[in-house]
């Protein structure tokens, strides 16, 4: 964006008088009548000047090296405060750097371009600083009046601060960018996905879809490092479990079986006060088996103490719990979880197999909405 620090050029300047820009001349003549003249607009002039002062007091005039290309150029801007964005776009893309948990700053530096002495003429700030990339950017549209303009800008900084990573950022670039954080085209085009962030007002996306398979694969290799030598019955909690139920199946190197329950809570939402009612008992016998119950989420445990209470009576060999998400901040009752994959805040979490009112369980992430939107499903369970 155009720097509100940049200085308004002068009439002089423009006329071409003492602070017009530098020109590429190098003080070349060409013949004027019988004589010939220099060109070369200001260096010119100041060398003429210069030559004046040295024959006025036989020596020339002190030399006031200029900030720019220096470390006194580079100046830190103030960072506290709220940050106000000079154009949409600028707010557009740092609501899309939250939602996918990339850190920025906002035009936390600005670089001086031309100065005499200290006294500054001209400076750009670039429009954010990613720190993990150590990379700035300069958003802009496809005006090319403005494109030509900031390439300008950040060709004179590249040249005068060679250590500075600097580009243009273009709208279609975005999908690049987050690409370099880890992010495939599953959180970034599917529609779904797009859906989420927009017409919901989804906070962040709290785990990535590499993140997920990294920790399934640990729980994974967990269960069959525990189960050896006892294939365990893995049983899961319809609906939301099933993509993580399937998912970790296939990393337990084990012959491993698997059953389903569904169950219904009435009352009040499912709360600390409901009753839960067992809509899909199990098909298989666990009397004597070791038994695995797989849950997406755990939340107050109030439903978790019930089911695992139904389980006991069978008499199993043994009864262990393993969970995706564990939201101990929310936690009513006591109930022990042997194998956790994450454990949240006291946020509502949607996507891979979690909804929001049915939807969004497709999503191959998952991402939380913010406190304002923590309004469960009153048809939902408290795991």
């Amino acid at each position: 964006m155009n720097d509100p620090h940049s200085p308004i050029p002068s009439p002089a300047s423009r006329r071409g008088g003492e602070e017009a820009p530098l020109s590429c001349s190098t003080g070349a003549t060409r013949a004027v009548g019988e004589g010939a003249r220099p060109l070369g607009g200001r260096s010119a002039r100041r060398s003429r000047e210069d030559a004046a002062d040295t024959s006025q007091t036989g020596q020339a005039r002190d030399f006031e090296p200029s900030i720019a290309g220096t470390p006194a150029g580079i100046i830190d801007r103030p960072t506290n405060g709220k940050v106000v964005f000079t154009h949409p776009s600028e707010r557009e893309l740092a609501r899309i750097l939250d939602f996918y948990r990339v850190p920025w700053q906002y035009e936390p530096r600005s670089f001086v371009l031309r100065a005499k002495g200290e006294r500054i003429l001209e400076m750009f700030s670039p429009d954010f600083y990613l720190p993990e990339l150590d990379q700035y950017f300069e958003l802009t549209t496809l005006r090319q009046r403005l494109v030509t303009k900031k390439n300008r800008k950040l060709r004179l900084l590249r040249e005068l601060y060679p250590g500075i990573n600097v580009r243009l950022l273009y709208r279609k670039d975005y999908q690049e960018l987050l690409a370099k954080y880890g992010f495939g085209p599953a959180e970034l085009t599917w529609p779904e996905a797009e859906a989420l962030r927009t017409e919901t007002g989804a906070e962040r996306i709290l785990c990535s879809q590499a993140e997920i398979a990294a920790t399934v694969r640990r729980l994974g290799e967990m269960l069959t490092r525990d189960y050896a030598n006892r294939p365990p019955i893995m049983i899961g909690i319809l609906k939301g479990v099933s993509f993580f139920l399937a998912d970790l199946i296939r990393q337990v190197h084990l012959p491993v079986e698997i059953d389903f329950m569904a169950i219904s809570a009435l009352g009040n939402g499912g709360g600390s006060g409901s009753a839960v009612r067992i809509v899909k008992d199990l098909d298989l016998d666990i009397h004597g088996r070791h038994v695995l119950l797989v849950e997406d989420i755990v939340d107050t445990g109030m439903t978790l103490r019930y089911i695992l209470g139904h389980l006991e009576r069978r008499r199993p060999a043994s009864l262990e719990v393993c969970t995706l998400l564990d939201k101990r901040a929310r936690r009513l009752a006591p109930v022990e979880i042997r194998y956790v994959g994450v454990e949240l805040a006291d946020e509502f979490v949607v996507g891979y197999g979690l909804d929001y009112h049915q939807r969004f369980r497709n999503l191959p992430f998952l991402a939380t909405f913010g406190p304002e939107r923590y309004r469960p499903d009153p048809s939902a369970r408290s795991a």
